[in-house]
């Protein structure tokens, strides 16, 4: 029983990144010929058994092995069902979304795109700001996961690991772009299944639960927490998933909508099965004593992992390095394609855009190394995604034609503020009530702060941009009235043309790219 020697598992860990790398380099050798649009995404190309794999892996990384048994440990049975059903019923929203926006907007690959075409310029950089402060936060959160899971398994110093990794993942992006991510996504499927039936196996054989322990833990029971969790998590991931170009990214690059649909479909059962098995490794922790009360419940499963025989920990070891590389490379890809096509409008070359990813990711370890909890990490973009997302989604009403950019950036804002407004209320003073923000009580402070949180964010937005277009049209109104113009807020907009462009073989890449700048509803054939 116990964790390898610390040479072992510097080798085992450095041995992964290598294996990493030379997939990475070959795959791009191979896709060396792939045009700039080819780089940054793969629209329509992947079928619905690969797109399961990705939508599967993509909602993984090492930090699931932290933050799903803590759940367990604070919720119980009602909070493994709970987080793990809020985790996998919101990726069906892309099989009923993406096919709409993918009408409206031909060309795009990410929902900013089609913010652009709807709302307008300024819209589409809010949201792209706030996109990659998510996939920023993101980064951050598993970082933190994996120095911490070192931490716990090793003993190792993490910050060296964390330069290598992200050092590794930089260069076969860099290389490969958007494809390498979307294949390496296939390999982390693989990884979680492995690691599910070997972990499985060998706590079945190895841990013994005290039965007599079940029921005075009180995690069966339901709780106050259990039923809250219902609300905050269904609100905080649905709108949080909209928020991950990495999603988008996927949902467009499947070749049919029922693709998509069968993809989605599976990937949500076996997303729900996973994590339901993950969570219960913080409930087998507590039955068996390996976590009592007061201990951080993030590292219930990797406490229970070290009273396993070394081998099983080093396998495990390998496997959280190899979801993190595959997460984080997700994410890296999802961050140049936002920075390259929503910031810099394609005109930056991919290499400065790299340079500028580069250095965003430099904060990212410094953070990481300070340990922060990644239920916190999530839930503070949470609040932000809570706030935004419900009035740009409405934007998909054709009955609301004329909500505007403005009218949703105020919305969005308003949300947020609408956070505070309730967090002074509820406490009393406006200085808590700014910390509701950033939960610095965490997720399971024992009020209705947080539930509170995740009402006031969405509901919030809807009436600031409820009283914001009321304001704007009747502002407009009496204006017109006044200066004897015509009234023109209600006029629909006129629809812009589909370019149909027919890809008819590889040497005309480069002028479809040329057109597709050109004309921003094009859709290549």
């Amino acid at each position: 029983m116990g964790s390898p020697s610390k040479p072992s598992s510097q080798a085992l860990i450095y041995c992964t990144y290598v294996l990493f790398l030379v997939i990475g380099l070959f795959l791009a050798w191979k896709f060396r010929k792939q045009t700039k649009l080819e780089f940054i995404h793969s629209n329509r190309t992947q079928t619905a058994i690969p797109l399961a794999l990705n939508f599967v892996a993509s909602a993984f990384g090492s930090s699931i092995l932290l933050s799903y048994p803590e759940i367990a440990t604070i919720a119980g049975v009602q909070g493994v069902i709970t987080y793990a059903a809020c985790s996998a019923l919101p990726l069906m929203g892309f099989a009923y979304l993406a096919p709409i926006i993918r009408k409206k907007s031909p060309d795009g690959f990410i929902l900013t795109m089609w913010v652009k075409d709807r709302f307008g310029l300024i819209a589409s950089l809010y949201l792209s700001f706030l996109t990659v402060a998510t996939m920023f936060l993101y980064m951050v959160a598993e970082l933190s996961a994996l120095q911490q899971v070192l931490n716990s398994l090793t003993g190792l110093d993490p910050l060296p690991i964390m330069i290598v990794e992200v050092a590794v993942t930089t260069i076969y992006t860099s290389l490969g772009g958007f494809r390498i991510s979307f294949i390496t996504d296939n390999i982390q499927g693989a990884m979680i299944g492995l690691l599910l039936i070997i972990c499985s196996i060998a706590i079945g054989t190895n841990v013994t639960i005290d039965t007599s322990k079940i029921a005075p833990s009180g995690l069966t029971k339901p709780s106050l927490i259990g039923y809250q969790l219902i609300l905050i998590l269904l609100v905080a991931i649905i709108t949080n998933d909209m928020f991950i170009s990495g999603f988008w990214m996927r949902a467009f690059a499947s070749k049919t909508d029922k693709d998509l649909l069968i993809g989605v479909s599976i990937a949500s059962v076996a997303v729900f099965i996973i994590l339901a098995l993950v969570s219960c490794t913080g409930l087998i922790a507590a039955w068996s004593g390996i976590w009592v009360p007061g201990d951080y419940g993030g590292l219930a499963f990797f406490n229970l992992v070290a009273t396993l025989p070394s081998w099983v920990v080093g396998f495990v070891i390998v496997m959280v390095c190899c979801l993190s590389c595959a997460v984080f490379d997700s994410l890296q890809s999802a961050m140049v394609s936002t920075l390259s096509n929503d910031i810099f409008r394609n005109k930056l070359p991919l290499i400065c855009v790299r340079i500028i990813t580069v250095v965003i990711i430099i904060p990212t370890i410094i953070i990481a190394l300070k340990s922060p909890s990644i239920l916190r990490i999530f839930l503070i973009s949470d609040i932000f995604s809570a706030a935004v997302i419900p009035t740009l989604l409405l934007g998909l009403v054709d009955s609301l034609y004329f909500v505007n950019g403005f009218d949703v950036i105020v919305g969005g804002l308003g949300g947020v503020l609408s956070v505070w407004i309730f967090g002074t209320i509820y406490y009393g003073n406006a200085k808590d009530g700014a910390q509701l923000l950033i939960l610095v009580n965490g997720l399971y402070a024992n009020d209705w702060s947080v539930f509170g949180t995740f009402v006031a964010a969405p509901v919030g937005s809807l009436i600031f941009m409820t009283l914001c277009v009321a304001l704007r049209i009747g502002g407009t109104w009496v204006l017109c009235k006044a200066t004897g113009r015509r009234f023109y807020c209600f006029d629909k907009p006129i629809p812009q043309p589909v370019v149909l462009i027919n890809h008819t073989s590889e040497a005309d890449s480069a002028d479809i790219e040329r057109l597709s700048t050109k004309a921003p509803h094009a859709t290549v054939l």
